[in-house]
C-alpha cells in the first residue's frame, strides 16, 4: 500500500467510494468524475503503479472480473457497449475505466488519433517487434 495514493485510500476505507464489487484482491467503484454515467474504475487491492507492475495472477483474476462487470454495466444501464481502456495518469495506481456507451450518447472517441506518413507504419512495426525479443 502507498500511504498517499488516493485509490489506496479507498481501499483502506479512509476515502469514501461508491463500490461495486470487491473480493480479496480487487475493488471496483464508481469513478467520482465519469466521463458516461456508470463510469467504473476497478483496481487491484495492492499498489501497483503501471500495467506491467501487476503480477499476471492478479491481472488475469482483474480481468476475468472486468468482463463480469462489463457485462452487468451493459444490462443494468442498457447501453449498446462498454469501453474498457487502461490512462493510468491522473492517479499513479494501476486501474482499468469501464465506461458505459450508447450509440447516440455524442461522444467522440476517447482521443484523437494520427496518420502515418509513408512507411513510418512498418518502421514502428520493426521498433516493436525488435524489442520483443528482449522481453
Amino acid at each position: 500500500m502507498d500511504e498517499d495514493c488516493i485509490f489506496c485510500k479507498i481501499v483502506r476505507g479512509e476515502i469514501p467510494a461508491s463500490k461495486i464489487y470487491e473480493d480479496d484482491l480487487v475493488l471496483a467503484f464508481l469513478d467520482i468524475n465519469p466521463v458516461n454515467y456508470g463510469h467504473t474504475l476497478i483496481i487491484p487491492k495492492e499498489h501497483y503503479q503501471w500495467f506491467y507492475d501487476v503480477p499476471d495472477n492478479i491481472l488475469s483474476h482483474l480481468m476475468i472480473k472486468s468482463k463480469k462487470l462489463v457485462a452487468a454495466i451493459k444490462e443494468a444501464l442498457k447501453s449498446d457497449y462498454v469501453v474498457l481502456c487502461v490512462v493510468g495518469i491522473d492517479v499513479p495506481h494501476f486501474h482499468l475505466h469501464l465506461v458505459p456507451r450508447w450509440l447516440d450518447d455524442g461522444m467522440a472517441n476517447f482521443w484523437p488519433t494520427k496518420k502515418y506518413k509513408e512507411g513510418q507504419e512498418k518502421e514502428y512495426a520493426e521498433k516493436i517487434k525488435m524489442s520483443l525479443e528482449g522481453i
